[in-house]
């Protein structure tokens, strides 16, 4: 191999490395819906900065405080007071969003829309965000059928980038 072909075929395969490494992190960002940005620990947003223990246990959308940040899977959440960012360290599956915090509705129909904790539901311990008033009103009219339908589809849909979808 000529010293050219060997310079032209190792641009492409830094090229092929580079954009395979771009199209890894854009679909391991996409398993979560996250706000854009960093937090202060290195990792994006989870929930919009709601407290997600606070959410579950009391039904109110308090907002954490980047002075309670726990990550779990790569996701910074935000809490409200060192009480629950402890609970949460203890068993974070119980209180992060369903479906990687994007609207429930959505995926239930194959999309990753954002989920806003402004639009959101708790069913069996677990919570469930929407894209907006309307989408989640559609949840309400059956609630059950949106979530099995919502649990199948994100098995085929978790781990594909949103735009592909």
């Amino acid at each position: 191999m000529t010293k050219l072909t060997y310079k032209k075929a190792s641009i492409a395969v830094a090229v092929l490395l580079i954009s395979s490494s771009f199209t890894n992190a854009v679909h391991a960002a996409d398993e979560h819906n996250v706000v854009p940005g960093l937090t202060a620990v290195g990792k994006p947003l989870g929930l919009h900065g709601i407290d997600p223990l606070a959410f579950i246990n009391i039904g109110n959308r308090i907002s954490g405080s980047a002075s309670f940040t726990e990550t779990y899977d790569n996701v910074a959440y935000y809490f409200s007071s060192e009480d629950n960012k402890n609970a949460f360290k203890k068993n974070p599956s119980k209180y992060v969003p369903q479906n990687g915090g994007f609207c429930t509705f959505g995926v239930s129909v194959g999309k990753k829309f954002d989920g806003n904790p402004k639009f959101a539901a708790v069913k069996n311990g677990k919570l469930y965000v929407f894209l907006n008033e309307d989408i989640f009103k559609l949840f309400q009219k059956d609630q059950d059928g949106t979530i099995v339908k919502a649990s199948q589809q994100w098995q085929k849909i978790e781990h594909a980038a949103a735009l592909s979808l």
